[in-house]
């Protein structure tokens, strides 16, 4: 394999027609070269979509209120309620597969925005209040101080997390929030924690425009009661989060007289189905992009295959004179198969350096520019499927020598040495 008089052999039979040999390489170059770029395209799509989850839990499900659309237990269609603490309290002591539960509720009601003043500044923003659990099923990203904790609800603090864009808006660049106070409905909070989202685009806007406080203080400083906005819930590990979303959905309709045929009066949505969709769909893409890479390789490497069968054709003497000195088959084999991988693998791995290295320009481009995409981020391979890919070209190589090394040892040496 190692022998030096074999490789020179191989450098003077491949470069005895530059031409043919280049086009040859280039159709391996290219299919190798159009299958990393495509994988790492499909890996910067699934990162960046991916990356719009942030660190939330994906076996999560998140439940709500809706007008009940069957009349039951004397109570008419279109009939309006709200979830209360006590709902918390019984889906706890009732489903033991639910890890995380993490009422919550928005000031003004959903999607709604709340002036916020500090001095002679203001700003409108998100007032959530939330649990502790929350910051474990979506979780945030704090650049200084803390999260809501237990202590704060029990004791009802007044108390408040905020986003970096409510920094921006009521803070000059050199203050410090941290201990700082913002009114809220003429309701003091003392800032606790500053966080910045870990999503991108208008999604990570909108959450760094948020407020968190004590679920208990919102409830408190907007007389909501005992009113729950709506809960999320995540499942222990190993269960699926149906498990829980159907167990959750059945006791809330028992709890508020909702007839159980009734499809519409409890909304919900279950993230794990969402995301094993999206996996699935990424799971195809990358499926197809090994079909569609994979063929333009096999393509390469029948042209090798073809141009190997030129290449004994047109050494068919001097193979002739190789079997007369005693030369063996497996020589005359092993030498046609090694100019066949010499070839593929050579030219393969070229198109391989040179994919990885546009990737890398693309990412570089990217970061240099300050370019922020919602839906693509970091194109790249992993190494593994590189040393996959690689394996596939030497194996190839193999295979494309096997033909033109059997056509080379079926001609008997007598015949070989009379062909003109």
């Amino acid at each position: 394999m190692f022998d030096l008089d074999r490789w020179q052999e191989i450098y003077h039979v491949l470069s005895k027609n530059k031409l043919r040999t280049f086009l040859t390489a280039f159709g391996v170059f290219w299919g190798i070269f159009m299958l990393v770029i495509m994988l790492g395209s499909g890996n910067g799509l699934q990162r960046g979509v991916t990356r719009n989850f942030g660190d939330m839990a994906t076996n999560s499900v998140f439940i709500w209120t809706q007008q009940t659309s069957v009349p039951y237990k004397g109570f008419p269609r279109g009939r309006g309620y709200y979830f209360d603490n006590d709902d918390a309290v019984a889906m706890m002591h009732s489903i033991p597969e639910i890890k995380y539960l993490a009422p919550r509720i928005q000031a003004g009601g959903f999607m709604q925005t709340n002036n916020v003043i500090r001095g002679l500044k203001s700003g409108i923003f998100n007032i959530m209040g939330d649990y502790p659990a929350f910051n474990k099923i979506d979780p945030l990203n704090f650049l200084q101080g803390r999260f809501i904790n237990d202590l704060d609800i029990r004791e009802k603090r007044k108390v408040a997390v905020i986003g970096t864009r409510v920094v921006d808006i009521l803070f000059t660049p050199n203050e410090n929030p941290i201990n700082q106070y913002i009114q809220i409905q003429g309701v003091y909070f003392k800032i606790i924690g500053i966080f910045k989202s870990k999503r991108t685009g208008e999604q990570a806007d909108q959450e760094n425009q948020n407020i968190y406080m004590p679920f208990t203080s919102l409830q408190q400083t907007y007389n909501y009661g005992d009113a729950v906005g709506f809960f999320s819930i995540t499942s222990k590990d190993d269960i699926p989060v149906d498990v829980v979303e159907n167990k959750a959905i059945r006791l809330l309709k028992q709890r508020h007289s909702i007839s159980p045929a009734d499809e519409s009066a409890v909304g919900h949505f279950n993230l794990q189905n969402e995301f094993n969709k999206m996996q699935g769909l990424f799971f195809g893409i990358r499926l197809l992009v090994w079909i569609v890479g994979t063929g333009t390789l096999l393509a390469g490497v029948i042209g090798v295959s073809n141009i190997m069968l030129v290449v004994v054709k047109e050494r068919t003497k001097e193979i002739g004179i190789q079997r007369a000195l005693g030369a063996t088959p497996w020589v005359v084999i092993s030498q046609i198969i090694t100019e066949s991988i010499a070839l593929t693998t050579f030219s393969g791995y070229f198109g391989l350096v040179m994919g990885v290295g546009l990737l890398e320009l693309i990412n570089y481009l990217i970061d240099s520019s300050g370019a922020s995409s919602e839906m693509f981020l970091h194109p790249g391979i992993d190494f593994s499927v590189a040393i996959t890919a690689l394996s596939i070209l030497v194996v190839a190589g193999a295979v494309a020598g096997l033909i033109p090394a059997s056509r080379a040892v079926s001609i008997k040496p007598i015949d070989a040495l009379r062909y003109e």
